[in-house]
């Protein structure tokens, strides 16, 4: 065995391997700006309050409590109640959850799966493929995106609340629409065919530049086949970039989620979304006798955007040579 494979087996060679591992460079570089980490750290705790919602939430997003609405924060009811006598802290969780659903199947099947897949094939292999695909992205990113959404949205929902009534003689799929699955499985489903488009050409972008370096030159003359040197050769090249945009996507596809929600087009009462929990409060009447209402979902909905705009600016320097540069 060669000296070089020795030292690469080693594991100090792989210690040190991983350290220069340009996702852990730029992790490393994004630590030293504490604006990211406190960012960083909102989005965590809102996101594990909706992952541990079932678990950890004080009451259900339905139980109410007709003798205690419009209530105080108490220690029993840390946020107050609502007009139904609800917890307002575990609404705020439950509509967590419902975010954390939403954008992280969304980007999965979307900006992962379709964005990144397609971006790569289209990068390599060129020609018609990549003109075809191109095209695609060229006519998603022309449309404005919410109109775009409100209007498939809007239109769709009947003919898919339809389809699964048809279905209801079968009680598991009775189960699935009574808790609210089918609503989740319309938003996010719409949002990853619409979404998907900026990651493919991002990853395009990188995959022209790697396709005509010495490593994957090397497996196309070892007769390596399009699919191997895609997934074993240019996409563990690329991946630190995609986990950082889709770090920075997270944002936007949670925004959308509760625009539309506050729309009426989301997802709907009685499942909890912060869209709806503001909407519901956002009239002058409303808003004047009971403000506390309003403002808790609105507090939550603000840190976490504003949280993923700062992260977002941030990733952006770091990313780009010229900003970095400009900021040491």
């Amino acid at each position: 065995m060669a000296q070089a494979e020795l030292l690469e087996s080693a594991p100090e060679g792989r210690l040190a391997s991983l350290g220069h591992h340009p996702l852990v460079q730029t992790l490393r570089r994004l630590s030293r700006r504490k604006v990211a980490m406190i960012s960083l750290l909102v989005i965590v705790v809102i996101y594990l309050m909706g992952i541990t919602a079932p678990w950890t939430a004080p009451y259900g997003f339905r139980e109410t409590d007709l003798d205690n609405t419009f209530a105080g924060p108490t220690l029993e009811h840390p946020f107050g109640t609502d007009r139904l006598g609800r917890d307002m802290l575990s609404r705020v969780m439950w509509a967590a959850q419902t975010t954390v659903i939403i954008s992280v199947l969304a980007i999965g099947s979307g900006t992962i799966l379709l964005g990144v897949g397609l971006g790569l094939l289209s990068g390599y292999r060129g020609g018609w493929v990549d003109a075809v695909i191109m095209r695609v992205v060229d006519l998603i990113s022309s449309m404005p995106s919410l109109l775009i959404l409100i209007l498939v949205t809007s239109t769709i929902r009947p003919r898919w609340e339809d389809m699964w009534r048809d279905f209801e003689q079968w009680s598991s799929i009775g189960g699935i629409r009574e808790s609210g699955a089918t609503d989740y499985m319309l938003v996010f489903g719409i949002l990853a065919l619409l979404g998907w488009g900026s990651m493919a050409r991002f990853i395009r972008a990188q995959v022209l530049t790697l396709r005509q370096s010495e490593f994957v030159l090397a497996a196309q003359t070892q007769g390596a086949s399009t699919w191997r040197i895609i997934w074993v050769h240019l996409l563990p090249n690329v991946s630190h970039l995609i986990v950082l945009v889709v770090t920075a996507s997270l944002g936007a596809v949670a925004g959308t989620e509760i625009a539309l929600a506050f729309l009426g087009i989301g997802v709907r009462l009685p499942h909890p979304s912060f869209g709806t929990m503001i909407f519901e409060y956002s009239g002058l009447r409303q808003f004047q006798a009971h403000p506390n209402v309003f403002f808790i979902p609105a507090a939550f909905v603000s840190a976490l955007l504003v949280s993923f705009n700062l992260l977002g600016d941030a990733l952006n320097d770091v990313l780009s040579p010229r900003r970095r540069n400009m900021s040491r």
